[in-house]
């Protein structure tokens, strides 16, 4: 009877300590469970954060500094419609405010304000002067029909010889000249005696041949200039010699 107590109790007994052996078994693996589960958070966590990509870092904002030392923001010119640059369509195209307007080149008629006119005396044809006139302009300039001539106060205009009217009117380019030869006199006995002048007054044919037109001129004769009314002067000419061929 005692013997079966002991063995009770020592079965009591060993059963005891084999729970308390799970128990103690259990808790420890279940720490260690715990224990790697607590240390796996952090390690996802770090790969999380290290996996994000970086935050995009502002570029700074680029300035330039004038020549007087300040610094001031750098903008870009205004943008046209058509999207492209401005500054790069006026060097392109040249305009602008500082651009230049092409000059008129329209030819005008000859005239005291934009030729020169000159009268000389020549040794060939005898008693005669030959009028030379000079586009001192910047346009191209015709010369029609013949020059109207009045010696000092005379009322009436000398005579023009049509026989020398040319096949074209006179086109002067900037500095080119046209001439026109002046008879002075006509056949002796003719006329009136001849007398003397001193100043020649010289007009400019309109295009349409009726009066004249323009600024007259004012010239000084050679000295000893002698003129009757069978005198003559001619058409203008592009050449000197055909000038003085009457």
């Amino acid at each position: 009877m005692r013997s079966n107590r002991i063995r009770t109790t020592t079965f009591a007994a060993t059963a005891l300590l084999a729970a308390l052996s799970l128990t103690a078994c259990g808790s420890e693996t279940g720490s260690s469970e715990s224990a790697k589960a607590g240390s796996a958070a952090p390690a996802a966590h770090q790969a999380v954060k290290e996996s994000r990509p970086p935050a995009a870092t502002a570029a700074p904002e680029e300035k330039t500094t004038d020549t007087g030392g300040t610094s001031k923001d750098t903008a870009a010119p205004p943008a046209r419609s058509d999207g492209k640059n401005t500054t790069d369509a006026t060097k392109r195209t040249g305009s602008g405010s500082g651009s230049a307007t092409k000059p008129d080149r329209t030819p005008v008629t000859c005239d005291g304000g934009n030729t020169r006119t000159a009268v000389t005396t020549v040794s060939r044809p005898l008693n005669h002067l030959l009028l030379t006139l000079t586009n001192t302009g910047d346009r191209t300039c015709y010369a029609y029909y013949a020059p109207g001539l009045r010696f000092d106060d005379a009322q009436a205009a000398f005579p023009v010889l049509d026989d020398s009217k040319p096949q074209a009117v006179v086109t002067l380019d900037p500095g080119q000249s046209a001439y026109a030869g002046i008879g002075l006199t006509g056949e002796p006995g003719a006329g009136p005696s001849p007398r003397e002048a001193t100043r020649l007054q010289v007009h400019f044919s309109a295009r349409n041949g009726e009066g004249s037109t323009g600024t007259p001129v004012s010239l000084t004769l050679p000295s000893d200039t002698y003129w009757d009314d069978n005198g003559f002067v001619t058409y203008w000419q592009t050449e000197m010699a055909d000038a003085l061929t009457y």
